[in-house]
C-alpha cells in the first residue's frame, strides 16, 4: 500500500510558483532570441541573476555551505542547465511558446522513468496514469504530423527537454546534502561563468534598450531557481515533475500577449487535458493525506 509523502503538496505549490516564473523568464528568453546568440541568451540569465544570489546567500548567512562542493555533479548540473537554456531559446527563435512547451513536456516523463532508477523513487500508478493522460494532450495539442518532430526547432526542445530532466534528478540529489542556497548559487554561477567562456566567440554587445529585458530575465529566472528546488526538495520527483503541464497556460497567454498568436481548438483542448492531469495528482494527494 502507497503511503503518500506528506510534503509533496508543498513541493507541488513550489513547482506552480516556479512554472510561472520561468514562463515569465521564457518569454523574455523569446524576446532576446532573436537579437543575440542562444548560448548568449543563457548566460546574460545567469549573469544577470548572479548579483540577487550573492545577495541572498548573504542575506541567509550560508555563506559557508558554500565551501561543500560536489564538484562532478555540480559541474554536471551546470553543462545541462546551459544546454537546456541554450537550446531552448534556440528554439523560440522558430517556435510559439506554447508550441515549444508541448513538446517539451516530455520531461516529466523522463524525470519519473530516471526517478525510479536513480533515485530509487516509487511510483504509484495514478502518477504514470497522470503523466500518461498529460502526455496524451501534448499529442492532442502538438497535432504532430510525419514530419512534425524533425524540424531544428522541435528537436531542439526535446534535447532541452531531457537535459532538463537530467538536472532536474541531479537537484534532488543534491538536495540530500545541500542547502537551497547552495545550490542556487552554484547553479547560477556555473551558467553564468560557463555560458560565458562558450558564448565568448559569438557575444553580441547589448543594447541600452534590452537591458531591462535582462533585468526581468534575472528576477523571474532566480526566483523559479529558488523555487524549483524546494519543489523537488519537498516532493518527489515523479509527483512534482506532472506540474510543468501548468506551463502550457502561460504559453498561450503570452503567445496572444505580446505575438498576437491565438491558439486553435486543438491546442486548447490538449491544454485542457496536460492541466486536468496535473490537478487529479492533486487531488489524489489530499485525498490519501
Amino acid at each position: 500500500m502507497h503511503v503518500p509523502n506528506p510534503e509533496n503538496l508543498r513541493g507541488i505549490g513550489a513547482m506552480l510558483v516556479a512554472v510561472s516564473c520561468f514562463s515569465v523568464m521564457d518569454a523574455l528568453m523569446k524576446q532576446l532570441s532573436g537579437s543575440y546568440p542562444s548560448v548568449q541568451v543563457a548566460a546574460l540569465r545567469g549573469l544577470g541573476a548572479l548579483p540577487l544570489v550573492t545577495l541572498y546567500v548573504l542575506w541567509r548567512r550560508e555563506v559557508a555551505s558554500l565551501l561543500r562542493v560536489r564538484w562532478p555533479l555540480h559541474l554536471l548540473r551546470g553543462l545541462a542547465n546551459i544546454t537546456t537554456l541554450s537550446l531552448f531559446s534556440y528554439a523560440l527563435k522558430s517556435l510559439p511558446l506554447a508550441e515549444a512547451y508541448t513538446i517539451f513536456f516530455i520531461a516529466p516523463l523522463v524525470i519519473t522513468a530516471l526517478s525510479t532508477v536513480v533515485l530509487g523513487e516509487h511510483v504509484t500508478r495514478t502518477h504514470w496514469a497522470a503523466i500518461g493522460v498529460g502526455l496524451v494532450g501534448v499529442v492532442v495539442a502538438l497535432r504532430p504530423e510525419q514530419d512534425a518532430f524533425f524540424t531544428l526547432g522541435a528537436l531542439a526542445v526535446l534535447g532541452a527537454a531531457s537535459c532538463y530532466a537530467l538536472s532536474a534528478i541531479i537537484g534532488r540529489v543534491l538536495t540530500r546534502t545541500y542547502t537551497t542556497a547552495s545550490l542556487v548559487f552554484w547553479t547560477t554561477a556555473l551558467v553564468a561563468v560557463g555560458g560565458s567562456l562558450l558564448a565568448r566567440p559569438v557575444w553580441v554587445p547589448v543594447a541600452p534598450a534590452h537591458w531591462p529585458l535582462i533585468a526581468g530575465l534575472a528576477v523571474s529566472g532566480f526566483f523559479g531557481l529558488l523555487a524549483i528546488t524546494q519543489a523537488f526538495r519537498h516532493g518527489q520527483a515523479a509527483v512534482v515533475a506532472p506540474f510543468e503541464y501548468t506551463a502550457l497556460a502561460w504559453g498561450v497567454a503570452f503567445d496572444w500577449l505580446f505575438w498576437h498568436t491565438v491558439p486553435d481548438s486543438a491546442t486548447l483542448l490538449g491544454g485542457a487535458i496536460i492541466i486536468g492531469s496535473g490537478l487529479y495528482v492533486v487531488r489524489k494527494e489530499r485525498a490519501a493525506r
